[in-house]
């Protein structure tokens, strides 16, 4: 009987995708469903690539060379039941490699279950949608080194390229890989927000036309905010609507869903009091945009000004250009030092420009602007937070004008920008030597006896106040 490279469990639209991709770049591969029609989708595309899918998990299992490297791409609540159906049939040193969103620490406890019984582990981020499983994405590995260097080939030749270089790495020991891509879509969270912002601002406040803002974003994906999610959002508000005429983005409720990465993403750095208030707020305009009945009875009850922006139109466009990438900056910057920290308390031995560099593409969250931060960890590879790079500092310092700017007129108009309020925040906060922090820790002295620190000397103080 034939045997395959690499065995793919989960013929869903992302799995049929990655395992062809695999394929398609000369790496033989089985996958496995017990969905007859997923099977078929994937057989009837696989054209001339050695590939094949299966429904009996023993073919799947007989068909593996040894030792066998199988990946999981299904959901998060159904890995640990492929799990136990699978490791009946495993032996020694075969590699299992969960390639879906998994909560960290679910990954670190399979691992030790898992390497615990003779055989390797591997949790892999995978950022790119169904297109970038097809034709290259982002690969986020972490776990065992040496198990990575079973898969390695395959995940290089399958990853996104970024002029001949692999958008892959091996990012460190337990659960790095699904950590990266966790705070990856926290990341994504937050940038999608300030985005959401600005068309918001753009169509209420400057009352611009579809077609007006996509042509704005479009040339904005030419210049300082160059990104995917940009790209995209110049292409959503061109699309027409099928069904009822007119553009499709007014036809969609404004109440958006999560599956949950960009809050676990808040909790661990809450966990770890690694401040994201843009990424933090991103997570909770998520979930008051749920409360569609209560937000049409208080529209109707809360009063604010006319919604309308005063400054020369063309002039306010330039700023809020500044604006996105001042927020985007921000963004990026919490994720990052998220990672810096997390890597410290958990181990990882995370290299951020790595992580920089295979995120510049196939992944949602790439830029223009990882570049900078792939440069930024050359010249300091420990570098706390990226507000601290020369180069990105002085760039962010001739932006804040125009971000103020705009969160003053827009507040003014009464329109939520929550997400760049956030950023404008972070930053004069970090920027702080003093804050007023030393008037809540009198506060908590004065009703809990907490006690607090004095500037200049050892040990706590208490006051009867």
């Amino acid at each position: 009987m034939e045997k395959y490279d690499f065995g793919l469990i989960g013929l869903g639209v992302m799995g049929r995708n990655f395992i062809l991709n695999i394929a398609e770049n000369g790496h033989s591969a089985i996958g496995y469903d017990l969905d007859k029609a997923k099977v078929d989708a994937l057989n009837t595309e696989a054209n001339e690539f050695k590939v094949k899918g299966v429904t009996a998990l023993k073919d799947f299992i007989s068909g593996l060379a040894k030792p066998r490297k199988i990946m999981l791409l299904v959901p998060a609540n159904v890995v640990d039941k492929a799990l136990d159906d699978l490791l009946p049939f495993l032996e020694k040193d075969d590699l299992l490699i969960d390639g879906g969103n998994s909560h960290p620490n679910d990954t670190e406890r399979r691992e030790k279950e898992i390497v615990g019984k003779g055989f390797r582990y591997l949790g892999v981020g995978i950022s790119g949608g169904s297109e970038g499983a097809r034709h290259g994405p982002s690969l986020m590995p972490g776990g065992n080194e040496k198990s990575y260097k079973l898969v390695r080939p395959i995940f290089t030749d399958a990853a996104a390229k970024v002029k001949g270089d692999a958008c892959v790495t091996w990012l460190g020991k337990g659960s790095a890989g699904h950590f990266v891509k966790m705070v990856h879509n926290g990341i994504e969270y937050g940038i999608m927000q300030l985005i959401s912002e600005i068309y918001d601002v753009m169509k209420n406040g400057l009352s611009m036309e579809n077609s007006e803002m996509s042509a704005i974003f479009k040339k904005w994906n030419k210049g300082l905010v160059a990104s995917y999610l940009v790209e995209i959002t110049a292409d959503i508000l061109e699309k027409k609507d099928k069904q009822q005429g007119g553009y499709l983005i007014d036809h969609i409720l404004d109440s958006a869903k999560q599956k949950g990465t960009g809050k676990w993403t808040s909790q661990f750095a809450m966990d770890f009091q690694a401040p994201m208030p843009t990424i933090d707020t991103a997570v909770s305009m998520r979930h008051l945009s749920t409360f569609k009945t209560k937000r049409l009875k208080a529209d109707a009850t809360l009063k604010g000004p006319v919604a309308r922006i005063e400054e020369d139109k063309a002039t306010f466009i330039e700023k809020m250009e500044h604006a996105l990438f001042f927020g985007m900056l921000m963004t990026y910057a919490q994720g990052f030092e998220l990672l810096r920290i997390a890597s410290n308390e958990k181990d990882f031995g995370l290299n951020l420009g790595e992580v920089a560099r295979i995120w510049r593409g196939g992944c949602i969250i790439r830029s223009a602007m990882l570049d900078d931060f792939m440069k930024a960890y050359e010249r300091v590879p420990q570098l706390p937070n990226l507000l601290f790079d020369t180069k990105l500092s002085s760039a962010v310092n001739k932006k804040q004008e125009a971000v103020r700017d705009v969160t003053i007129q827009v507040a003014k108009a009464g329109l939520p920008i929550p997400g760049l309020m956030a950023s404008v925040g972070y930053f004069d906060a970090y920027r702080s030597g003093n804050l007023a922090s030393n008037m809540i820790q009198a506060q908590r002295d004065y009703f809990g006896s907490h006690s607090y620190q004095r500037i200049g000397e050892e040990g706590a103080f208490h006051t009867e106040w």
